[in-house]
């Protein structure tokens, strides 16, 4: 397997499909690059060259105890994209991944750096605090690292089953594979990578890295996102972002790549090719 080793000796696992300009996917927790293999297959077979990596004790990549906060994540990510000599690319981020996507481009440069898109992403900020209203309380967070502690296997059948991919909702058609698939991939991981994710996707701010940001970035999010709240997220990032696009969806789930991966694969490819998009 294709694998690169940082400075503190950890495997990061990676695929690497196709020549072209190179767009870097960065997924979200607890999964694993395979959670894009619908995108890269997509955005491949259309010129590009596309890229994931399994973050540091998620799927392949070395279950190390410690180091899963933001600035190891996106210290990650730039070692991959120095090893592989990336320029001009595109960097994609999903959920705890579009946080990643942010931290690296505030932390590293955007020198390698042409454009960038975040969907359902963490940042701003997810908690709630005094100067972040519409945050969620940290007391949810730590329910999820309870659920995690005390059953993981089944915390990994019934988040996917029911919010993460709105199949909760009236009317839903619950996909047994897509569950499936989501089960597969986190179960892959660590549980001490995903228990400390927890807190490096909820509490990390990400305001001033914002901020620092140059390049076009497209910010996608749904306004049913029941992980990541629409209020406290995608809007607000796009607002301190100094180049973005904004894309607002109504009923998509949280794992809209997924569910809803012909829509948003069009959008992603018009704004890679400098179309407009219109927010809805």
């Amino acid at each position: 397997m294709p694998t690169i080793t940082t400075k503190d000796g950890t495997q990061i696992y990676y695929k690497d499909w196709g020549t072209g300009q190179p767009i870097v996917f960065s997924h979200g927790w607890p999964l694993s690059a395979d959670d894009w293999d619908n995108q890269m297959l997509f955005f491949g077979q259309r010129g590009y060259r596309v890229i994931a990596h399994d973050r540091r004790g998620h799927g392949r990549s070395s279950q190390t105890w410690g180091g899963h906060d933001m600035d190891h994540y996106a210290d990650d990510l730039a070692a991959l994209t120095e090893h592989l000599d990336l320029k001009n690319a595109i960097h994609v981020g999903h959920s705890t991944g579009g946080g990643e996507v942010v931290h690296y481009l505030a932390r590293h440069g955007e020198s390698r750096v042409s454009k960038a898109a975040i969907i359902s992403a963490v940042p701003p900020l997810m908690l709630k605090t005094a100067a972040n209203p519409t945050g969620q309380s940290k007391e949810v967070f730590d329910g999820l690292q309870a659920q995690l502690a005390t059953n993981r296997a089944q915390f990994y059948y019934d988040l996917p089953a029911g919010p993460f991919y709105g199949y909760n909702r009236p009317g839903a058609r619950p996909s047994q594979g897509v569950i499936w698939n989501w089960w597969r991939q986190g179960m892959m991981g660590g549980t001490k990578a995903h228990y400390d994710g927890i807190v490096a996707f909820s509490q990390t701010d990400f305001t001033e890295d914002l901020k620092k940001i140059t390049v076009p970035v497209l910010v996608m999010h749904s306004k049913d996102d029941q992980i990541v709240p629409y209020v406290a997220a995608g809007p607000l990032s796009a607002k301190l972002l100094r180049n973005s696009t904004f894309k607002s969806y109504e009923g998509f789930p949280h794992g809209m790549p997924t569910t809803e991966a012909a829509t948003i694969n069009a959008d992603l490819l018009a704004f890679l090719k400098g179309a407009a998009t219109t927010a809805a």
